[in-house]
Formats: structure tokens, C-alpha cells, sequence
């Protein structure tokens, strides 16, 4: 069951990003989730649905399925796998494009808090997780594991500047695919300004070793809805080529290509079975948690289990 989460003290993305510390920003959207569901953080709320039983008297009716209840007339209640462990990789992108934000913070601090925000929730359930942070290249690769410090090496490597000129995903799925063949969860978190046919051919030989992959699109809203107003000048941030604009005189074109894109990144996802949530980043990261275990309990068991170390 998964129910609409409560705002958080920290609905406003823009006052969690004054929290300096990464790891006190992840714990805070951690913990605000858990409290808009009414739930305990050590309770466990497995992210990968098992199967039904039939409710008996004394179970915890937060488990129960309401739209079986709705179409069955029937209490069942949902189990999930949390005797083993899921093996995950949470990718992101340092190339200098996240660098950009139109107001107090960047589309890499909202990343980047993301990416922790998500390593804290798995590492709480017990699963393994590693860390692949890319630009032109892979930068870090901490291979996934559920060990003492490892959590606090996946948020240092966090830490790090976005420097690279464009982010590529082939290195960074080589560097997981040449790791072995066993399936796992895939969180993939970038602007994915990038043009498709430089997409397709890495996230589908990741799609064909049958991982369960999610993107997660940051982009800043002004990105979404070109609502400059005055002329500007107008830099690549990968680039660094620059140019002085009216954005009244290209907004109608900028959004034609934007969402043609969008459309096809929409397409190519579908195609190759991966999820993508856009997140603009006056989002609350929350939210973006919510969305994530909705869709792991939709799936149901797709991807294999391993044991523990």
C-alpha cells in the first residue's frame, strides 16, 4: 500500500539545500517520508513486493490492499522480500551542466541529495548499494555492498564537483555491466540533456541484462518552461560557448526541440521497459522517494535477490 506522503518540514527544497551537511539532508528527507506515512523508520518497508496472503485478524491493516479490497471484496495483505538483499547502483551525472539552477541551488545539489537521500533508504532496508558518480568518464565506483563506512564512502563520493564537459553514459554502464551479469535495481540520475542516439545503445544493453532501471530527470523549471523574460546571455554550461539572446524571439522554438526530446526520451524508456520520473527541482525530494516505491511495488519481483555478504 502505498499512501500520499505528508509534507515535511522540508517540502521546500529550497530550505532542505540550506542544510549544508549531504548526510543530514538525506536523513531529513528519509525521516520526513517515513513521518508522512505514518510509518517507523525501523519498521521496514521493503521496496520489492513478494506476494498476497489473506488478511487474518491482529495484521497491520497499513499492509492491506485497497484496490484488491475494492475490486475482490477480499482483505489481502502484501508481503514484501525483506529477508535478503537488493542489489542496487545509484549512477550520477558530475558533468557541468547540473551546475546550472535559477534560484538559490543547483540541479546538482538537488542530484546529489537525491542520490544520498536514496542510498540512506536502501542502506536502512538492508540492500547493497553502489555508487557510479560520471561525466566524460567514470569519476567514482564504489561497487554495491552493505558494510560499516560504506554508506559514508557512497557521501563523500558525492561530494564531488561537477567539472566534466558532457556527461556519457557507456563508461559508467560498462563499468557495472563488466562486474558480472546478476540483475539489480539501476537509479539513474541526470538532466539527460543529452541527444538520444548517444542514450539508446548504453541503456539498452543495460535493459538487456535485465536490470530494473529508473531515471530520474532533475532539470530546473526554467529549463521546462523557458520563462526567461529579459535578454540574457546565454552560456552552455558543457560547452561554455555563450551568446547574447531575446528570449521572446526563440522560447517557441526552444520548446518545440525541448519536448521532442522529452518525447523521445518518454519513447525510448518505454521501449527498453525503464521508468522516468521527471523531477523539476522546486520539487519536493520526497515526493521523488514516494514515486520510487510505487513503482517498486508495481513491478513486483523482477530483478534477483542475493544474499548478504
Amino acid at each position: 500500500m502505498a499512501a500520499t506522503p505528508r509534507p515535511s518540514v522540508f517540502a521546500d527544497p529550497a530550505a532542505l539545500m540550506r542544510v549544508r551537511d549531504l548526510e543530514l539532508r538525506a536523513r531529513a528527507v528519509v525521516e520526513g517520508f517515513w513521518k508522512g506515512l505514518h510509518r517507523s523508520a525501523r519498521h521496514g518497508y521493503s521496496t520489492e513486493f513478494a506476494e498476497y496472503r489473506s488478511y487474518v485478524p491482529g495484521d497491520d491493516i497499513r499492509y492491506l490492499d485497497w484496490k484488491v479490497l475494492a475490486r475482490r471484496d477480499r482483505y489481502f495483505i502484501r508481503k514484501y522480500r525483506e529477508e535478503t538483499n537488493l542489489r542496487s547502483h545509484v549512477l550520477l551525472d558530475l558533468s557541468r551542466s547540473m551546475n546550472y539552477g535559477s534560484s538559490s541551488y543547483t540541479k546538482l545539489d538537488y542530484a546529489r541529495t537525491l542520490a544520498a537521500t536514496l542510498a540512506v533508504f536502501l542502506h536502512q532496508q538492508g540492500d547493497e548499494t553502489g555508487l557510479v558518480t560520471f561525466d566524460e568518464g567514470v569519476r567514482d565506483y564504489l561497487p554495491p555492498r552493505h558494510r560499516s563506512g560504506h554508506l559514508h564512502a557512497i557521501l563523500a563520493a558525492l561530494g564531488r564537483e561537477a567539472l566534466g564537459k558532457v556527461a556519457a553514459l557507456k563508461a559508467p554502464i560498462a563499468t557495472i555491466l563488466g562486474r558480472g551479469r546478476a540483475r539489480g535495481v539501476i537509479l539513474l540520475i541526470s538532466d539527460f540533456l543529452t541527444p538520444l542516439e548517444d542514450l539508446r545503445t548504453p541503456l539498452s544493453a543495460l535493459a538487456a541484462c535485465g536490470h530494473d532501471i529508473t531515471l530520474f530527470q532533475t532539470l530546473d523549471p526554467t529549463e521546462i518552461h523557458f520563462t526567461f523574460g529579459e535578454s540574457a546571455d546565454f552560456e552552455d554550461m558543457e560547452s561554455g560557448r555563450s551568446q547574447m539572446t531575446d528570449p521572446a524571439s526563440i522560447r517557441d522554438g526552444y520548446l518545440k526541440k525541448f519536448n521532442a526530446h522529452q518525447d523521445g526520451l518518454k519513447q525510448l524508456c518505454s521501449t527498453l521497459g525503464i521508468i522516468h520520473h521527471l523531477l523539476p527541482i522546486d520539487q519536493p525530494l520526497e515526493t521523488a522517494l514516494h514515486a520510487y516505491l510505487s513503482d517498486r511495488q508495481g513491478l513486483g519481483p523482477q530483478v534477483q535477490r542475493t544474499r548478504g555478504n
